[in-house]
């Protein structure tokens, strides 16, 4: 299978590349998406012409797009209903971009379309990180926290429990970043369990490519 990787750091792009091949349950040939991101706008503003790219320009079978929540409203079951669009979840958001972008693409490369995965990290991929270790940090302590308007950590604080540093040098940042979701060995059940609608809604939509 041949996928690209969409993030918002090469760090965040290296561990994302671990853990599809664990969904995956092997590894897959990586295609440049041809541009970059950093940070939330720009991973929603060059979706578009990055999906036009792997389509019409490369044999990609899918792209994997990951970011992190933020202060944004977090994804729920309630916004897996038909129809149902919330302008304030980036996973609403970004499934939008992908609808709107491929809607009027003709066939390429053999294939309909490019495929889609997306996942948003609540609040930062710092948490996911964390998972299995920092039993504090999960969705439901965040919603809670951020519904009473006392969010249970912050995004420094995580950077902190992770790198030791809030400002890490990229190769200490991409070296804990594989360490930390490689203890994971392939297990992802902890990661869904604490993370259900972020990495959840990833870990489903690349398991629907193997049954769809």
């Amino acid at each position: 299978m041949k996928l690209a990787l969409l993030s918002e750091s090469p760090a965040d792009e290296a561990a994302l590349r671990v853990l599809v091949e664990y969904v995956l349950g092997g590894p897959f040939t990586q295609v440049a998406p041809a541009l970059r991101a950093r940070g939330w706008p720009s991973v929603e503003q060059v979706l578009p012409p990055i999906l036009r790219h792997l389509h019409f320009n490369t044999d990609a079978d899918g792209l994997v797009v990951v970011c992190d929540s933020d202060d944004s409203v977090v994804h729920t079951a309630e916004h897996e209903a038909p129809g149902y669009y919330h302008p304030g979840c980036r996973i609403c958001r970004l499934r939008g971009v992908f609808r709107r972008t491929i809607k009027n693409l003709p066939p390429a490369h053999g294939r309909d379309r490019v495929l889609r995965a997306v996942g948003v990290c609540v609040p930062a991929i710092e948490a996911w990180y964390l998972c299995g270790r920092d039993t504090s940090v999960t969705e439901a302590a965040w919603v809670h926290g951020q519904a009473a308007g006392r969010p249970p950590y912050s995004r420094r604080e995580l950077k902190w429990r992770v790198y030791g540093t809030e400002r890490p040098t990229l190769p200490h940042e991409l070296k804990r970043a594989v360490q930390e979701v490689s203890r994971h060995h392939g297990d992802l059940r902890r990661l869904e369990n604490d993370f259900p609608q972020g990495f959840g809604s990833l870990a489903r939509d690349l398991r629907s490519w193997k049954t769809g």
